[in-house]
C-alpha cells in the first residue's frame, strides 16, 4: 500500500512542478509595442510587468474569458 502512494505523490509533485514551470515567465522575452488584436500601444508598465506580451490588458482579459467560457 505504500508504494502505491509514494507513487501518487511522485506523480503529483512531477504535475504541481510541469504547472509552475509552464507559468514562469521569461524575463529575456520581447514584448510587442503594440497590441496584435486591436493595435493599440501597450503600455511600457505592462511590457514590463508581462515580459513577452503580445496584447494590451483588455484584450488579454477578453482573451482570458473566451477561455474560461470554453473551459479552456
Amino acid at each position: 500500500m505504500t508504494d502505491i502512494i509514494d507513487t501518487a505523490t511522485e506523480i503529483e509533485e512531477l504535475q504541481r512542478n510541469a504547472a509552475l514551470s509552464a507559468h514562469r515567465l521569461n524575463r529575456n522575452a520581447v514584448s510587442a509595442e503594440q497590441c496584435e488584436d486591436c493595435g493599440e500601444d501597450i503600455p511600457v508598465p505592462r511590457r514590463a510587468a508581462v515580459p513577452g506580451c503580445q496584447t494590451c490588458a483588455e484584450c488579454q482579459s477578453i482573451i482570458e474569458l473566451r477561455n474560461k467560457q470554453r473551459g479552456a
